[in-house]
Order: structure tokens, then C-alpha cells, then sequence
């Protein structure tokens, strides 16, 4: 089913609530708290999170919501729309421009919509299923690059690879021609401009990839679990994108075991 028009332009709104209420606190003295999983959070993003579930209230008060600091309702409903307020909060609290407001949505389980938005800097992906992805309304796409040997790559944290994760992505790591840890969301981004390869990352949540997914399968690329599966609500938070679908195939090798991949770059 193609997405609604309505819906696009809803999301537009959506992201436009919430950019002043991000750029109000950039770089200014909040505070920060810890949630139960350590990661911090803040004021802007319980703020900029509110500002969005309440014009979908008014506008959709069907369609249902999963969000990051203010909890899940109706995820049973046909449309659901997934909030990340600030994906990157600890590069929002030490001043570094590189997170974003992540908006989703989701139909039936499968994410059909999503934004990128990065408020400081004024730049907005925006995939949607069966379109070509654009940047600030211009339209953007991946390149070519057949080998891992060539391939840039990003991963945010090595804290999102621990136990048994953490030997594959290194082997995977060591294979590419340049990688470079941080990035979140603004990596996703960078990649379906054709200036990244791939973008590995694991321990993620729905909020944390569900916009992703359009932005990069609309610019040509490929994103998947590990294990190559289409993302979704079920997904275990382990995710690969690649611009190149032979990157992503050796890529998915590389992560299965080490030898394989390595005979496919």
C-alpha cells in the first residue's frame, strides 16, 4: 500500500514541532538524567517527544505511537508511528551536531516512512517506500563500491557490541578501507548521500532504526539485521545498511563468521 500523501506531510509537521524545541536546548546548561539502561536523557527530549505525540493525537488518534521517552500505544493499529526525539543524546549534551529527531512510521509492522532530521544544521532526509529518498527535497543515492576493501564504514559506540558481538563487527571493522566509531543517526544519513559505505551498529531499539530503513532502501541501499531479514518490529536491534549490495552481502558474511566473508571481498 503506497503511503498516503497526508502522512508525509504530517511528518514534515511532526519534525518541524520538534526542531525549536532541540535547537532551544542545544548547547545550553540541562540537566541529565539516567534511565534505567544508563543512557541519558533530557528535558528536549521528553519536550521535543511530547510536542510530536500531541499532534498526532489531534491528527491520528487511531494510528498508534512508540516512543522513546513517553512509552507505546495502540502498536496493534495498522499505522504506527515510532519517535526518537534525539537519537544521539550524548552527542546533543556535549555539543556535537551529529544527532537527530528520528521519525517512523510503521504499516503493519514494516517501516514504510521515515525522517531524519538534523535541527542544527537544517538537514532532512526523507524516505518514503517506493520513492526516491531526498535531502532538503533534492533526491540522493548511494554509491557504488563492490568490496569491502574500498568500503567506508561507521559504527556509534563500541559499547553497543558486547560478548560474542563484539569479534565479528572487529573482524568487519578490519576489512574496510576506513572506519570510524560515532556518527548515530547522522551516519545513516551521510551513507545515503554516497559519501559511507556501511553503517553496523547492534543492541538498537524500534525507535533507534525504524526511519532509517526507508531513507537508505530509497537512495538504493540495502538494511537488514544480521542476519539479512527485513527490519522490524521484531527485530533483535542488530542492523547493517549498506549503500552497495555487495558490500552488504560480504558485509553479512563477514558478521556470520570471518572466512566467508573475507572470500567474498
Amino acid at each position: 500500500m503506497a503511503v498516503p500523501d497526508s502522512y508525509i506531510e504530517l511528518a514534515h509537521r511532526l519534525a518541524d514541532a520538534a526542531r525549536p524545541v532541540v535547537r532551544r536546548y542545544f548547547r545550553t546548561p540541562v540537566g541529565v538524567d539516567d534511565k534505567p539502561d544508563d543512557s541519558p536523557v533530557t528535558i528536549a527530549d521528553r519536550e521535543a517527544e511530547a510536542v510530536m505525540r500531541a499532534i498526532l493525537a489531534r491528527d491520528v488518534p487511531d494510528h498508534g505511537i512508540w516512543g522513546e521517552e513517553h512509552g507505546s500505544e495502540r502498536m496493534d493499529a495498522a499505522w504506527a508511528w515510532v519517535l526518537d526525539p534525539i537519537d544521539g543524546t550524548r552527542a546533543f549534551i556535549t555539543g556535537m551536531p551529529v544527532f537527530g529527531t528520528l521519525i517512523g512510521l510503521l504499516h503493519h509492522g514494516r517501516p514504510v516512512l521515515g525522517i531524519i532530521d538534523q535541527p542544527i544544521l537544517g538537514e532532512r532526509w526523507l524516505g518514503v517506500s517506493g520513492r526516491p529518498t531526498t535531502l532538503n527535497g533534492k533526491p540522493i543515492t548511494t554509491r557504488t563500491c563492490d568490496t569491502l576493501a574500498k568500503a567506508y564504514m561507521y559504527s556509534t559506540a563500541p559499547l553497543m557490541f558486547p560478548g560474542d558481538m563484539r569479534g565479528p563487527h572487529r573482524a568487519l571493522a578490519d576489512s574496510v578501507k576506513l572506519f570510524r566509531w560515532g556518527g548515530d543517526c547522522y551516519s545513516y544519513g551521510l551513507l545515503a548521500c554516497g559519501l559511507v559505505d556501511l553503517v553496523v551498529e547492534a543492541s538498537l531499539m524500534l525507535h533507534d532504526f525504524c526511519a532509517v530503513v526507508p531513507v537508505i532502501e530509497g537512495a538504493g541501499g540495502r538494511m537488514t539485521d544480521w542476519q539479512g531479514r527485513p527490519l522490524g518490529k521484531e527485530s533483535d536491534g542488530r542492523v547493517i545498511a549498506a549503500g552497495d549490495a555487495a558490500v552488504h552481502a560480504a558485509a553479512l558474511a563477514m558478521l556470520a563468521g570471518g572466512a566467508a566473508g573475507k572470500a567474498a571481498t
